[in-house]
């Protein structure tokens, strides 16, 4: 029964369900905003273009 109430526990754990919802508020409102203003287009490209390059670089270091 405690293996249950772990489980059911370990379920529940919402810690960084947060996070992931702004990311993807921000994604969203990015491409909006180079669908309204394409000048501002090539600076959303860059800008996701580094963060790409950072979290892959971070995921070889480990």
């Amino acid at each position: 029964m405690s293996k249950l109430r772990l489980k059911l526990r370990d379920l529940k754990n919402t810690s960084g369900q947060d996070l992931i919802e702004y990311a993807l508020m921000a994604g969203f409102v990015a491409v909006a905003a180079g669908a309204v203003m394409p000048g501002v287009a090539d600076s959303i490209s860059t800008i996701f273009s580094q963060v790409g390059s950072v979290l892959g670089l971070a995921s070889t270091q480990g």
